[in-house]
C-alpha cells in the first residue's frame, strides 16, 4: 500500500511537472511569435526602395545597361506576408546588384562609377547578410535601406555628371593640351647608357 501511495505521488508530480514545461514553452513559443510578427511589420514599412530613376540619363540606361534595368526592376518589387519572401527577395538584389559590375556602358567605365557601384554592392549585401540572421535586427535593416537609397541617388548623379560633362564642347587647343598630360605619350626618363659613344 507504501508503495501505491508513492508510486501514485510520483506520477502526480511527474504529470504536473510536464504541464507546467508544456505552458511555458506555449508562452515562449508566443513570445517568439510576436517578436517574429514585428519585427515583420518593421522591416514591411521601412523596405521602401526609390527604384525609379531620377534623372533623364538613369532613365535611358535602364534599357542600354541591361543590369541596371534588372537592378532597378527587382528593387521596385516588394515581397509580401513573411519573413522568408523578404530573405529570398534580398538573396536576389544581392545577385543582381553583383551582376551592375558586367556590361558598364563605355561612358561610365570609370572609377567613380565603379566606386559607387562598389558601395551600392556592399550596402545590399549587408541588408542580405541582416535579414538571414537568426535574430533579425529590424532596425539595421530599416536604416540599411535607407543607405542604399542614398547610394542609388549618388550613382544616378554621377551618372547624370559624366554625361553632361561630355555634352560641353572642348575649347580651342584643350584637345593638344591634353594629349600633352597623357603621361603614356611622355618622354621616357631614362638614363643614357654610358657604353654608347656621345656626341659632344
Amino acid at each position: 500500500m507504501k508503495f501505491k501511495f508513492i508510486y501514485l505521488l510520483s506520477l502526480v508530480f511527474v504529470l504536473f511537472s510536464c504541464k507546467d514545461q508544456t505552458q511555458k514553452r506555449i508562452v515562449e513559443t508566443e513570445k517568439d511569435f510576436k517578436k517574429k510578427e514585428l519585427i515583420f511589420s518593421n522591416i514591411d514599412k521601412g523596405w521602401i526602395f526609390n527604384a525609379n530613376p531620377i534623372n533623364s540619363t538613369s532613365q535611358a540606361n535602364k534599357s542600354i545597361w541591361k543590369e541596371w534595368g534588372l537592378f532597378l526592376t527587382e528593387l521596385e518589387q516588394k515581397p509580401k506576408k513573411t519573413i522568408g519572401a523578404f530573405q529570398k527577395k534580398s538573396t536576389e538584389l544581392s545577385k543582381k546588384v553583383m551582376d551592375l559590375n558586367n556590361n558598364i556602358p563605355i561612358d561610365f567605365n570609370k572609377p567613380q562609377i565603379k566606386s559607387r557601384i562598389s558601395m551600392l554592392i556592399t550596402k545590399v549585401r549587408m541588408l542580405d547578410l541582416y535579414i538571414h540572421l537568426d535574430n533579425i535586427p529590424d532596425k539595421k535593416v530599416v536604416v540599411l535601406v535607407g543607405e542604399i537609397n542614398v547610394e542609388l541617388v549618388s550613382l544616378q548623379n554621377q551618372m547624370d555628371k559624366i554625361v553632361r560633362k561630355s555634352k560641353i564642347p572642348m575649347e580651342a587647343g584643350e584637345s593638344e593640351l591634353k594629349k600633352m598630360l597623357d603621361t603614356a605619350r611622355a618622354i621616357p626618363n631614362v638614363k643614357p647608357d654610358p657604353n654608347l659613344p656621345r656626341i659632344e
